[in-house]
């Protein structure tokens, strides 16, 4: 008869353990380990020793408030003579003895979260399981170290805003393996409303990495639920801060769980894609945000956004937007619910814009089914769809209130950028959104979506052309000459009428106050001519207008008299900032105090008052933004600059992300890889 093993008492074996599943930025403190991956306990026992084929060990894994074998949420498995990674399972690796070396499995597919593992009569220890992509069995299997690194492990990264024509890339601290943020993780999942609703059911559902990332992009919103970030698009943002001012999620969750799950005040879309990717990543999704520029927001979806513009050319408000660019995030997992070359990243969106199964939620969706046009598969393909092939048509509303249609070409979903794997440069993944515009596999796509008004392609008008063109350096401060640039293809003299306007504009598409007008009513071109006519764009008129994004739209409309067809051209432009220059004081070793001397010019024709600089990096500054205020203003030409001290804790390439704040001046980011030696 088989003899129980009487355990005394256990060594989680933590340091050994966590390193091992690479969890160990987490600390060592306790045991985080990932599925379908062995782990090991060393045991002590109380009396008799350990006999092959003759000892015996009952153990029971739980997770959640009611575990139950139906749900998945409790397994009870014995010794076995081999380790079994395709299912729970438990075998003794050490000879005969009174101290005992026993290697745990989890199955691949096990919920993740919080377990109790139950060993015997009289050990009961805790650990917290992830998802594990080094695993070939678990569905979020990725076979690529490099990617790995750069997808679960990297602590900080980049992500891209500005315009299509110049992508802005914005460092991020995603710190998902910071003091504690695991934790709140776990309390994210717990308080959404599937679990306060049915815990085990939820509990259940965590084995399933698609379930786990939508809960995800419903609970990073805070719209329906105890959800992390509150967004704000519009007016001030008292009480809280501009989304503009984070440099990483970890200060975000940090408050979301110290204010007992009140929402944080204020993100936008960059916010809510980075806070879901630092929490997939610390779950052990693989995940990556990543940015659409003139990305469609369609309301009804027919695909259609349709536009209308005043007589001088200038937008009126509709709830069908073009944003300047849209961040979301994609995870990569596998799709048993779907076909399996629908495996793969998958796009999930956080930021709350359309409620989805009466949630504000977006995916996850397989990339493939986007280029595919597969419109009927889950989850809302036709949304996504739409931000990047959206079809667009822009009306003339006139004084006497008629509309007319309005000639333009108007691009939706470009230059599509994440990160590069391993380097801080952008990576073009609009291939994996859309076939190459005007190919024959786009038109399939779009006639499986049918998407009947891009298979109509707009004729583009042959006679009168009209451009944007800017100057080759637009920098926050400075004077500058945009140019609307006008030719006549035609045979025949034309006599038209040009409205050049600006207007400061948020990311959103949302616009603000006239930076500059010019109204031509005789513009007179010859067969074949073309005419440049530049506009003046002034600090003193934009300074004040400007939001945060640095943008400016500008839009050109001509008017031929003879034919009354109206031609309009819109561009986008963002002002550079000033560069944030940052040296690093000493030798960057591990747990060894150090400076970083930070220096900004400022650009402006103005003095800057209250300037402060702030930094924070994963193992850099220890989960905390450290600032530093300077004591005197900045005048015009001036350098502001600071000597912030920090002690790294641990080694490797990280990231020191800078951010400066001023009365005049607000939320300059800037970066400094820094390779901290052991």
């Amino acid at each position: 008869m088989a003899q129980a093993l009487d355990i005394d008492r256990w060594n989680l074996e933590c340091e050994f353990n966590n390193t091992d599943h690479r969890t160990d930025l987490n600390g060592v403190d306790r045991l985080i380990v990932r599925r379908g991956q062995p782990f090991t306990v060393r045991l002590y026992l109380r009396s008799g020793n350990y006999q092959p084929g003759l000892s015996s060990l009952d153990c029971i894994a739980e997770t959640g408030p009611r575990p139950s074998e139906q749900y998945g949420t409790r397994a009870s498995f014995g010794l076995s003579a081999n380790i079994d990674t395709s299912r729970w399972s438990a075998a003794i690796t050490s000879p005969p003895g009174d101290t005992v070396t026993l290697s745990i499995c989890s199955a691949p597919d096990a919920p993740i979260g919080r377990y109790t593992l139950t060993l015997g009569r009289s050990g009961r220890i805790e650990f917290i399981l992830l998802f594990n992509p080094w695993c070939p069995r678990d569905a979020v299997y990725m076979d690529n170290e490099e990617s790995l690194a750069e997808y679960v492990l990297s602590q900080d990264g980049i992500i891209f805003r500005g315009s299509y024509k110049h992508p802005i890339p914005t460092p991020w601290n995603f710190g998902q393996f910071e003091h504690g943020i695991l934790d709140v993780c776990l309390r994210i999942l717990d308080m959404n409303p599937k679990c306060l609703a049915n815990p085990g059911k939820d509990c259940s559902g965590r084995r399933n990495p698609v379930y786990v990332s939508r809960v995800l992009s419903a609970m990073v919103n805070c719209n329906d639920d105890k959800g992390v970030v509150l967004g704000k698009w519009t007016d001030g943002y008292e009480g809280g801060v501009s989304p503009m001012f984070w440099r990483g999620s970890v200060e975000i969750l940090q408050n979301w769980d110290a204010q007992a799950c009140q929402p944080v005040r204020y993100g936008q879309c960059w916010v809510f894609a980075a806070v879901a990717c630092s929490i997939s990543r610390a779950l052990g999704i693989p995940c990556r945000v990543v940015t659409n520029y003139l990305s469609a927001h369609d309301t009804n979806s027919n695909l259609v956004i349709e536009r209308y513009i005043d007589e001088n050319g200038q937008l009126i408000k509709s709830a069908e937007m073009i944003w300047n660019y849209h961040c979301w995030v994609e995870s990569w997992m596998a799709r048993p619910d779907l076909k399996s070359d629908f495996n793969g990243w998958q796009a999930s969106d956080p930021t709350p814009q359309e409620k989805s199964d009466g949630v504000y939620c977006c995916g996850p969706i397989p990339l493939k089914a986007i280029k595919e046009g597969e419109l009927m598969f889950k989850y809302d393909a036709p949304f996504v769809f739409a931000e990047v092939n959206a079809d667009v048509i822009t009306f003339m509303k006139k004084k006497d209130g008629s509309t007319s249609n309005v000639t333009t070409s108007t691009l939706v979903g470009q230059k599509i950028s994440t990160k590069s794997v391993g380097r801080d440069t952008r990576e073009d993944i609009t291939h994996l959104y859309k076939y190459p515009e005007g190919s024959d596999e786009e038109r399939e796509a779009f006639k499986k979506a049918d998407h009947q008004n891009k298979l109509l392609h707009q004729q583009e008008n042959q006679g009168l052309h009209i451009t944007i063109k800017v100057s080759a350096e637009m920098k926050k401060g400075c004077d500058f000459d945009v140019f609307a640039v006008v030719t006549n293809n035609t045979q025949s003299d034309k006599k038209c009428r040009l409205a050049f306007g600006s207007c400061a504009i948020a990311y959103n598409g949302i616009l603000g106050g006239n930076c500059g007008f010019k109204d031509l009513l005789n513009v007179e071109l010859s067969p074949g001519a073309e005419r440049r006519v530049p506009l003046r764009l002034n600090y003193s008129k934009y300074g004040s207008l400007l939001t945060g994004d640095n943008l400016i739209r500008l839009a050109a409309l001509l008017l031929d008299y003879s034919t009354r067809e109206a031609i309009l051209a819109v561009r986008n432009i963002v002002l550079d900032n000033p560069e944030i220059k940052v040296r690093i004081l000493g030798e960057p070793k591990e747990n060894r105090k150090l400076a970083a001397e930070i220096t900004l010019q400022n650009p402006l024709p103005e003095t800057l008052e209250n300037c402060c600089f702030s930094i924070e990096g994963a193992n850099l500054t220890g989960g905390h933004v450290i600032s530093e205020r300077l004591d005197s203003t900045v005048g015009p030409g001036e350098d502001a600059k600071v000597k912030i001290y920090f002690t790294p804790n641990h080694s490797g390439l990280r990231k020191l992300v800078v951010n400066f704040e001023s009365n005049k001046l607000c939320h300059v980011k800037g970066y400094r890889n820094v390779i901290i030696g052991k």
